[in-house]
């Protein structure tokens, strides 16, 4: 029998759906999840943190018990944080080495302090958005509710 048969079947015997079924089918709102994770929070709550340190992502959320292990960010951030600091500094730094005329030593500092500090701004934020988006569009392991999972674990 396919799963609609089942359902219909199982709602015409008078049983209802568990509360994990309809999680696992729910679907999850994106943007929200993104900003969570961009502030570092758990996507799922926004209370608990993401992170364990500067980019560790801890195994589970404190607050709700959402499971994170599923999470494969693996080089994306460093990626999205090569692309927009990339993106954003060459076109500065073309413009003020053509509208002022700095010394090279004061350019390559100044610019080198700014690519620095906005790598370092930008990658753990990068990382949770992208985990978050991982988690909304349920990717990896995270179509699986979080009760199944650790009934697995049993």
């Amino acid at each position: 029998m396919t799963d609609v048969a089942l359902q219909t079947a199982a709602a015409l015997d008078g049983h209802s759906q568990d509360a994990h079924n309809h999680d696992a089918l729910a679907e999850r709102p994106t943007w929200p999840a993104l900003r969570r994770g961009w502030a570092r929070c758990c996507p799922q709550c926004g209370a608990g943190p993401l992170l364990k340190g500067y980019l560790k992502v801890r195994e589970s959320c404190p607050v709700c018990s959402e499971d994170f292990t599923p999470q494969r960010a693996d080089d994306g951030p460093a990626y999205l944080t090569i692309l927009i600091v990339g993106h954003l500094m060459a076109p500065l730094l073309m413009f003020v080495f053509v509208k002022y005329r700095p010394e090279p030593a004061t350019l390559f500092t100044i610019f080198s302090i700014g690519t620095v500090a906005l790598s370092l701004y930008l990658l753990p934020r990068l990382k949770g958005a992208l985990v978050a988006l991982q988690w909304a569009k349920r990717m990896h392991g995270f179509s699986r509710s979080t009760s199944a999972a650790k009934l697995d674990q049993l």
